[in-house]
This record gives structure tokens, sequence and C-alpha cells, in this order.
């Protein structure tokens, strides 16, 4: 049997996750949505799929068995919205949405629906990640350092605040998605946020937030886009007796026994989308961060961004009450 996927945008992600997918046997991306239809086409004759400007057309024009919205931020909402209305189950790439409104919105319905969900933070599917973490069960962190120091995507929307949500929401979402995972969750704390005149946008260029944890750790997240490449990405974790430096690409673990550096052996993408179609097949259980999981990191982003711009106290949310 195959898998009939759509996708929705063919930008730089949606073709990661188109590679991944076509990769996969029994696994077909029949259709794929973009505004800039040549883009769209450019990727459906790499999977021999149909391309469609929009996706609407897509949704009425193929039988889908799942659907991926791997659209900017401020496009979030509309499409999510109508694959809910057909019960298509959803990967939908991070961030959720520019805004927490609308993410609030269609956690409600997914979780009323009981759909079936997954959202893009790959780090989660790191191999290191989970190394990492059996390192820290039996000696908590204490601190915690997380910095992303890195040049700005060269795409219209993402240095527009209303439309990326700014780099803590659109890129740095990751660090304090791995913070969670890692030291567990946090219960309030500052951060700040200065533009530079000359920078991108009107997004803060350079940005810092402090965090405590519940577990009595504290942390700090570094974030600026004025680099001419990727300098430094990644988080620091300091623990009784352990130091860890964790990238998308390798772990440097710092114990008694000396320092010792390991590779990832896994395609964090590859894995998230054969964890994601195995769910819709009803052949696994294994997706990470579904919409509920992804809406607790996407609320302390949007907070860490709104104390950032406004009086500086980051006031991590309750969840929205379903009505």
């Amino acid at each position: 049997m195959i898998t009939r996927i759509g996708l929705v945008g063919a930008g730089f992600i949606g073709g990661r996750h188109l590679d991944s997918l076509t990769a996969q046997d029994g696994v077909a991306v029949v259709g794929i949505a973009d505004p800039q239809v040549e883009r769209a086409r450019r990727l459906a004759d790499r999977a021999g799929a149909r391309a469609y400007a929009g996706w609407e057309e897509l949704l009425d024009g193929e039988e889908l068995d799942a659907l991926y919205v791997c659209v900017p931020p401020h496009r979030h909402g509309a499409v999510e919205e109508a694959a809910i209305d057909r019960g298509l189950p959803l990967f939908v790439e991070k961030p959720l949405s520019a805004d927490l409104a609308t993410a609030e919105r269609l956690a409600m319905r997914i979780e009323r629906t009981g759909l079936l969900t997954a959202v893009g933070y790959h780090w989660r599917y790191l191999d290191t990640l989970e190394q990492a973490r059996d390192l820290l069960a039996g000696t908590p962190a204490r601190l915690l350092r997380a910095a992303w120091l890195d040049k700005a995507p060269r795409v219209d929307w993402w240095a527009r605040q209303e439309q990326s949500g700014g780099q803590t929401v659109e890129q740095a979402t990751h660090l304090f998605d791995v913070a969670r995972v890692l030291v567990g969750e946090p219960t309030g704390g500052s951060a700040v946020g200065s533009r530079s005149p000359d920078g991108p946008g009107d997004i803060h260029d350079v940005s810092t937030a402090t965090l405590r944890f519940a577990s009595g750790a504290v942390g700090t997240f570094s974030v600026s886009c004025l680099l001419p490449r990727s300098y430094r990405i990644g988080v620091e974790l300091v623990a009784p007796g352990l130091g860890l430096w964790l990238t998308e690409h390798e772990l440097v673990v710092s114990d008694r026994d000396g320092e010792r550096t390991v590779h990832r052996r896994v395609d964090p993408i590859e894995a998230e989308d054969r964890a994601f179609v195995a769910a819709v097949r009803g052949e696994g259980d294994d997706v990470r961060a579904p919409y509920a999981e992804a809406l607790r990191t996407h609320r302390l982003v949007t907070a860490v961004a709104a104390a950032a711009g406004g009086n500086g106290v980051v006031d991590v949310p309750a969840p929205a009450v379903a009505r």
C-alpha cells in the first residue's frame, strides 16, 4: 500500500522533507503547493508529483493520507484548519505560527478531534540528544547556556516581526525545545532585546534571555542574526562532574575520564519523517513532538520574545482552556 502525502511549501525545509519522504519505501509525495508555482514545479519534478499554486487546489485535487505544512510562520492557520476539517494527519514545521493565538486555536481543535499530528522539532530525534539525556539522568543539569549566533536567512518575511515572530520564535525555538527535554519546564525569567540601526527588518538582531527551571537549574539563551555565516549554534550544560556541548551534528562530553566527541549517526529529519509515516500507517508510536507538546515550546518562545520587546519579564503562560 502506498502512503500518499501532500506538501504545502516548496522552500528549503519542504525540499528536505521531500527528499526524506521519497527515500522511504511505499511513500509517494503526490502533490506540492506553493504560491511560487515554478518553485513548486521544480520540487514536483523531483518526486513525480503534481504542482499546485495553492493548498486549496492540492487538497481538492489529490487523495491524501497525510499533509506536510512547511510554510512561513504567518501563513499557518487556514491550511491546518482545512486539514483538520478533513481529518487529515498533519506534519507541521516549526514554529507553529508567528503569534500564540493561532497556535492555541489550532491546538484546541486538534485536541477535540484527536487528529494525529507531528511538529518539526527534529533535534528531538538526534541520537546524541538521547545520549545527553542518559548522561544527565544520574546527575541533572544545574546550568544551561544556549546560543544561536547566525546570519539572517535571505527571505523577505524572516526579518519582519509580524511575519516571522523574530529570531527567537523562528530559529532559536529549537534551543528552548532542547532545554525543555534536557532540563525540564521553566517557571519564568527575564529577557532583553535590541535592534541595530542597520540590522535586518524590524526584528531584534540581538537578544538574551535568562530562565529559571522547576528543577532549580538556571539557563541563558543568546540569539543574534548579525553574522556573515553560522558561528555558534548549540546548547551547553553543566552538571556535577559533567559538561556537555550539544549541536545538531555532535555531542562533546567532558567528565572525569576526559573529553570526547560523539558524532551523530542518525539524520534527525529522516528519523522524524519515518516516525510520522509509521504513525500514519498505524505501524509505530514514536512521534516525539505532537502539536500539544510543541505548543508548550511555542508558548515559551513567544513569551520570551514578548518580554524582550516589552517589560523584560518572562511569564510562561498557562494553557488555554478548551471550549
